[in-house]
């Protein structure tokens, strides 16, 4: 009963026609404060969980998330080794490639690339490649028919279109201290890659015993990539997969390649969560300001509320009830609401400004992803929600406290 009379005074309190004044202004801005930073916290974790959701969809399932490559770039019995590595627990699914370098040219335009021989029915398996091209194009990129496929960002520099013929000079077939003049081959573009970042700029495939062919390596590949059930556990994996080879290999792990991309989404997440909790901190504090304010003038309400009962519980527990209902829930609320609505539209929010402006936000050519992604996560909104709220507590504390030692008697006759 004293928790309800308390929450219902302290709602006249804050809500009540008799606010006005100096009393009211802070509060507006108080309030106003707390809804901006929240809001704004809100917006920024959203475009950090977007990012790390496109770190995961998009980069870690292209790449591999382990590969193996022999010292002595011999690895003929690889069709053994696979099936010893897809038995280790952890591993999904395993693949051999061979990688090289070409070059790839066509109407003068030349450009370097890491090209990749794979097999497409091991490779659907093992990554996500096949879902960012046509279905039939997957279906269709066999062996010994001269195809390639490439990325977005190479289709733009080459000003290439599916079908397309275009020649691609690779390194003559090894032999020991001698120099050999490259050699040249035709391949038919048979499919687009578009992941919308910078894989697009240097991704190439072609079916693995194509790759075998033109390097004259016969059976021969350059490694085996897998695929783990926990990519974050990568460099643990590789580790006993290395060990269950029983092989003199070279190990890597995506962590290792693009684990920095991961790394710098935490940082920037936990940067940014600091210091808008701080500004989210600066404006409840301003709470004590108007609590202080409000104790100075409503002293006659609160001798008169002494003079019928009120113990100092009850009139603490007013004053913190101020303070929540009039920055924390309110403020609160409000930034929630606002930050919520901009976050969810803040990938077309972005695509609108770099229209107007003509400014491209995020270069393909330089990271990952060429758009502003954005995902809501009720568990962020919980816990700014929730931080807000204690923040205002302890800021309604100390004017409570004062509210509640105020005599009744010096104060109406200070009226």
């Amino acid at each position: 009963m004293i928790s309800s009379l308390a929450y219902f005074i302290g709602f006249r309190f804050s809500y009540g026609k008799s606010q006005g004044g100096i009393s009211s202004l802070v509060a507006v801005i108080s309030t106003f404060g707390i809804a901006l930073s929240i809001a704004v916290l809100i917006i920024s974790l959203s475009a950090m969980n977007g990012f790390e959701r496109e770190l995961n969809q998009r980069i870690l399932s292209v790449v591999p998330h382990g590969e193996f490559e022999p010292v002595n770039r011999d690895f003929t019995a690889w069709v053994s080794v696979l099936s010893k590595i897809e038995k280790v627990a952890g591993v999904v699914a395993a693949a051999p490639y061979i990688r090289f370098t070409g070059l790839i040219e066509c109407d003068s335009k030349v450009l370097a690339l890491q090209i990749k021989g794979i097999d497409p029915k091991l490779e659907s398996c093992m990554s996500a490649l096949s879902s960012y091209v046509t279905e039939d194009t997957w279906k269709n990129f066999l062996p010994n028919k001269h195809q390639i496929l490439v990325g977005q960002g190479i289709i733009n520099s080459l000003s290439l279109k599916i079908g397309d013929w275009i020649t691609m000079m690779i390194p003559s077939c090894h032999m020991e201290d001698q120099i050999l003049q490259p050699k040249y081959v035709r391949l038919q573009l048979a499919g687009i890659l578009n992941l919308n970042g910078v894989l697009d700029h240097n991704l190439a495939y072609i079916p693995i015993e194509d790759a075998q062919k033109l390097l004259c390596i016969g059976n021969n590949i350059t490694g085996i990539a897998i695929k783990a059930k926990h990519p974050f556990e990568a460099d643990l994996l590789v580790r006993q997969v290395g060990e269950a080879m029983n092989l003199y290999v070279y190990l890597h792990s995506w962590i290792g390649t693009y684990g920095y991309m991961y790394h710098d989404i935490q940082m920037i997440r936990t940067i940014i969560y600091l210091s808008i909790v701080l500004v989210i901190g600066i404006a409840c504090f301003n709470i004590s300001s108007t609590l202080m304010i409000a104790v100075h003038d409503k002293r006659r309400q609160i001798a008169i509320l002494r003079t019928l009962g009120a113990n100092n519980s009850l009139i603490r527990s007013i004053f913190i009830w101020y303070g929540l209902l009039l920055g924390g829930v309110l403020g609160s609320l409000v930034g929630i609401v606002i930050g919520s609505l901009v976050a969810l539209k803040l990938t077309s929010i972005v695509e609108i400004i770099e229209k107007l402006t003509g400014c491209h936000f995020l270069s393909r050519d330089v990271y990952f992803i060429d758009f502003l992604p954005s995902e809501v996560q009720i568990s962020d909104v919980v816990i700014i929600f929730v931080t807000s709220i204690v923040l205002s507590l302890f800021a309604s504390w100390y004017p409570a406290r004062k509210a509640s030692r105020l005599c009744p008697a010096q104060a109406l006759s200070s009226q």
